[in-house]
């Protein structure tokens, strides 16, 4: 059940009442599931029952709500039916033919084309089902991709059983096939040659430099990634399995650096791909992912549109979906392998689950996976909670006393191969800023304990403070596996010593280091920051110098609850409005150039603008020399964070992280605004805002003036 919400033969499905069946849908549904989406499947559950009724002693299966693997989007229905699969999308109640809903359908079709092994050599159906349409398809033709996908029919509820009456005859599909069969469902993910050429084109026709908005040094970029070249050159030639730990200050270019391997890695010979050495790269960043994907795809459009080329943008956005990839649909991919409920501790796949290939094993096609952000890679006791609950929302797995951290579950899953196999670790020093993040002691935890045959190569830079605070020499001392090298560090050169000079600025301001006014009078001429304690002031500042297509934006941290008295207001979650805060033009009032919303340090880690201004509010405030934290309760009052448990100790020093990554996000120059909070009283003599005090921001404001910044 772990890739789907129900499956079985045609028979089966038949032989049970729609009540049973409804109740297996809610039972395997891992979370609250609405009344509509309720009444959704007893409809498609009754539509399909009489429909399936001629079928009823073939081979054939019957499938609801399939995950596509790795790629987050189910369909409603599968039908597995004469060696022909047929896509349906129902749209219950609805009579009318919506050109979105075709070519969502259409999507499904060739995304298992592109992606799903046992369907790239067999003729897809995709229908559209608004129940309530009166009429049916009865043209049959290939779609424009000319790959064995028939052009999207669409028919009412009542015309589905005729519909794909006559799609078998048009097929010449007269007779029964067993050939696909309940295998088809575990089928592994496998891009196509094809969607790789075509990934790998839309890759070079974009300067990735500009997406990334990386300050690094070309030659730093290059020598890191011939370094990791080699590295997966050796492990394939001594068939060994390897992990690489990748420093750099932000702005240094690890993004790119991941997104270079991973396509490299793939054409070895220049334009020649080389099969079965492929490599993904995989970001827990759900905004980062969509923003990357949604540039590169956008970019596309326009260069195929000047070519006179038409192009959809759900096939630029699929190519990307190639090298660009959530980790967590990775992990859920490999879950859906394992025999569940783990004993013993130990995972195992279940062949039952999974297929195995020739060189991949159980393990996935890739052999090398870049993993963005790694220091937030989950703990064990946050991946176990999560698992044990089936995750936060519907259909997702449940496995009950799950044994590893999700860094350790990730270097199983690459393990699993049974040729070789490399990791790549991206790592953001001091940027853990979500609980249940255990920064970059997982995974070394996980390679001494579990990985003892895994080569270790690992930034000289990684044994500072920032990462693991400071014990990686500590923890890798019995570890005889271990390189340590300088190349892994993406340094930063003269020329761009922005990103450098700016993290050490950053860092030191917030540790109280006095030489924290010396490095701000080492940038302030080419990187100016500046103070205010004025909003209006702040986004004057940013309107005079944002120029052309440069872009600006107010951050605060996801702790801040007193902003909308200055007119801000928060950026919604949701992927999609982190594209279009970050992406579209100043004419749109969803771009980050209004200055309305902010973005908090969880939408914009990885990512850059060219000026921001970063709200400083009441959840940290310097008082008599050292930080202290509060949290909102969300009516009247700030709660200090001051306990001695681990617990608390933990969300402090993500609070700290969450402002850590706020003031690193500019480019070119930043303004930082610490308000001035509510002094007036009522006639009563109480204040007027308790919320808003000055004395909860007047420490920060002093400390950051006294290490000299130009107020304006």
């Amino acid at each position: 059940m772990a890739r789907c919400l129900y499956n079985s033969t045609i028979r089966e499905f038949l032989q049970l009442s729609p009540e049973a069946l409804l109740g297996r849908f809610v039972n395997n549904y891992h979370g609250a599931a609405l009344t509509t989406t309720n009444e959704a499947w007893a409809n498609e559950i009754h539509i399909m029952q009489e429909v399936l009724q001629p079928w009823m002693d073939e081979d054939g299966q019957v499938i609801f709500e399939y995950d596509i693997p790795r790629l987050g989007k189910r369909i409603d229905v599968v039908l597995l039916l004469r060696g022909l699969i047929f896509c349906l999308e129902f749209k219950v109640g609805e009579r009318d033919m919506l050109q979105s809903n075709i070519e969502q359908v259409l999507d499904y079709a060739l995304d298992l084309k592109n992606f799903h092994l046992l369907s790239q050599n067999r003729i897809i159906v995709p229908i559209l089902v608004p129940t309530r349409f009166r009429t049916s398809s009865s043209e049959f033709i290939p779609s424009v991709y000319d790959d064995s996908i028939y052009n999207p029919l669409v028919t009412g509820a009542n015309g589905l059983q005729k519909l794909i009456t006559d799609v078998l005859a048009h097929a010449g599909a007269i007779a029964p096939d067993p050939s696909l069969g309940a295998d088809w469902i575990i089928s592994p993910y496998s891009p196509t040659p094809t969607i790789i050429e075509a990934a790998k084109k839309l890759y070079e026709s974009h300067s990735v430099e500009d997406i990334t908005r990386h300050e690094a040094d070309k030659v730093s970029t290059d020598r890191t990634i011939a370094y990791i070249l080699n590295v997966i050159k050796t492990s394939r030639e001594k068939g060994e399995k390897s992990i690489c730990f990748v420093t750099g200050v932000p702005g240094a270019g690890k993004t790119l650096v991941g997104l270079d391997v991973a396509v490299k890695q793939s054409y070895q010979n220049g334009d020649k791909l080389v099969e079965d050495e492929g490599a993904v790269y995989l970001s827990g960043n759900g905004p980062l992912v969509a923003v990357l994907t949604e540039a590169l795809a956008i970019d596309n459009q326009k260069k195929c549109k000047a070519r006179g080329e038409k192009k959809n943008m759900s096939d630029s956005r699929r190519e990307v979906g190639k090298f660009i990839q959530m980790i967590h649909r990775y992990r859920d991919n490999m879950l859906a392998k394992i025999k569940n409920p783990v004993e013993n501790g130990e995972l195992e796949i279940d062949p039952q689950k999974a297929m195995k290939l020739a060189k991949s094993g159980y393990g996935e096609v890739e052999h090398v996976a870049i993993f963005d952000e790694a220091q937030r890679s989950w703990t064990h006791k946050r991946l176990a909670d999560y698992l044990k609950r089936g995750g936060t929302y519907g259909n997702k797995l449940k496995v009950p006393n799950f044994p590893y951290s999700e860094a350790a579950f990730l270097i199983w899953s690459l393990d699993q191969r049974e040729d070789w196999a490399t990791i790549v670790c991206l790592v953001g020093g001091g940027q853990e800023i979500n609980t249940g993040e255990a920064g970059i002691s997982e995974w070394i935890k996980a390679l001494n304990e579990k990985f003892t045959h895994w080569q270790i190569y690992i930034s000289d830079k990684l044994t500072e403070a920032e990462y693991a605070e400071g014990r990686v020499n500590e923890l890798l001392a019995d570890n005889n596996k271990v390189t340590f090298s300088p190349e892994l560090h993406l340094g930063v050169s003269l020329r761009s010593f922005r990103a450098e000079n700016l993290s050490a600025f950053v860092h030191s301001l917030l540790s109280f280091n006095p030489d924290a006014s010396t490095w701000y009078n080492t940038i302030k001429e080419r990187y100016p920051i500046v103070l205010t304690r004025d909003m209006t002031k702040a986004r004057a500042w940013l309107r005079k110098n944002t120029r052309g297509s440069q872009r600006s934006g107010v951050l605060v941290s996801k702790a801040a609850a007193r902003f909308k008295p200055l007119a801000v207001d928060i950026l919604d979650q949701g992927d999609e409005n982190a594209v279009h805060w970050f992406l579209e033009d100043k004419n749109d009032i969803r771009s980050s150039n209004f200055l309305e919303d902010a973005a908090t340090e969880i939408q914009v880690q990885g990512l850059e603008l060219d000026y921001t201004c970063v709200l400083w509010d009441a959840d940290l405030r310097c008082e008599n020399g050292q930080w202290r934290y509060y949290n909102f309760n969300g009516r009247t009052a700030w709660r200090e964070e001051a306990g001695k448990t681990e617990g608390s100790l933990e969300r402090r020093k993500y609070m700290l992280n969450a402002y850590r990554v706020l003031l690193t996000r500019a480019r070119i120059g930043m303004v930082i605004c610490v308000p001035e909070g509510n002094p007036n009283k009522t006639i009563g003599g109480f204040p007027e805002d308790a919320t808003r005090l000055p004395e909860f921001y007047n420490g920060t404001y002093e400390y950051l003036k006294s290490i000299g910044l130009e107020e304006i």
